[in-house]
């Protein structure tokens, strides 16, 4: 009962989003008790349910077709930093919008597309090892496309970042495999709610955020708004044009568009609130980007499976 009730509130991450950032813009208070020294924590827990949640199966699309992984894990860091960068120039963004941005396109991707995957019917085993893959890899990647692309705007401490992300992704993914190991029951047990603890700390960590951040994002909405939201259209519509122009079939490009289009929020707004907090505004888009990418993220998969279903009715009709 309690798994169904954790996979059914999973499965509705989009629309918790939207309320949580409706509330936390319109009645901050709600969501500002959870603090800024909290965001690194909850992401630690995200990452350690991650790391109890994978299976050995979870490796062998990596292995059986390292290739396929290889190309969606340079997609993911190819294009999504480069389309930030390009849209924080072209729109003129002020620079704590501008690396705010550029700091989140730098990111890995995130938990929750897995979920969008599943919904668009696309390849669901190459998402978990898109995810898996580039949330390692983003340990050294994710400082160094950020001083990259944002060093120009402002000083960037890829070092101190690097530290950060050992220890609120990679430790607590090495924890999680070890505990599976060592005490699989007890493990297999978290499991079960670990995607929901997942989006609910996603969420609380949105919510301070956008709470914190009330003034300045209303000051700044609709140029915030458009920024982010043409970083996930574009960051969707080219990962799947990436898939193919290497001629993927339709799920696996379909698997390459929410992979490159969905970012891991959660890291992009631990890592601004340690490291640019002289920088009020930087993790507004980070913040604004977890709710904008789901709600994209389902209108894509809904628009998918509705495309799906009138192929299939003309198919049986013929």
């Amino acid at each position: 009962m309690v798994e169904r009730i954790a996979v059914w509130a999973t499965q509705l991450f989009p629309v918790w989003s939207l309320i949580v950032g409706g509330l936390a813009l319109y009645e901050p208070a709600i969501f500002l008790w959870y603090g800024k020294e909290a965001i690194g924590f909850g992401l630690g827990v995200i990452m350690l349910g991650m790391g109890m949640t994978l299976e050995t199966k979870d490796f062998k699309h990596v292995w059986r077709e390292p290739h396929i992984v290889g190309l969606g894990v340079f997609s993911q860091f190819l294009i999504m930093p480069a389309w930030g960068a390009f849209l924080a120039w072209v729109m003129g963004l002020p620079t704590e919008m501008a690396v705010g941005l550029i700091l989140v396109s730098s990111c890995p991707g995130g938990t929750a597309s897995n979920v969008v995957v599943f919904l668009a019917k696309a390849n669901v085993a190459l998402s978990v090892s898109l995810t898996l893959v580039s949330t390692i890899l983003a340990i050294l990647l994710t400082p160094w496309l950020t001083t990259l692309y944002a060093g120009h705007y402002v000083p960037v401490d890829g070092w101190g970042l690097l530290k950060s992300i050992l220890l609120i992704v990679l430790l607590p993914l090495i924890l999680g495999l070890t505990w599976k190991r060592l005490f699989k029951n007890s493990a297999c047990q978290v499991a079960k709610i670990s995607p929901f603890l997942s989006v609910l700390f996603i969420l609380l960590i949105v919510g301070f955020v956008l709470s914190a951040k009330r003034a300045l994002i209303l000051e700044n909405w609709f140029i915030l708004f458009f920024a982010v939201f043409f970083l996930h259209v574009g960051g969707f519509l080219l990962g799947f044009i990436f898939g193919k122009m290497f001629r993927r079939n339709s799920v696996d490009c379909r698997t390459f568009g929410i992979e490159v289009g969905m970012q891991n929020s959660g890291l992009g707004m631990a890592l601004a609130s340690k490291h640019f907090a002289q920088l009020p505004m930087v993790p507004a888009p980070c913040a604004l980007s977890a709710v904008i990418h789901c709600l994209i993220g389902s209108f894509m998969a809904t628009w998918w499976n509705r495309k799906d279903k009138i192929i299939f009715d003309l198919i049986e009709k013929r």
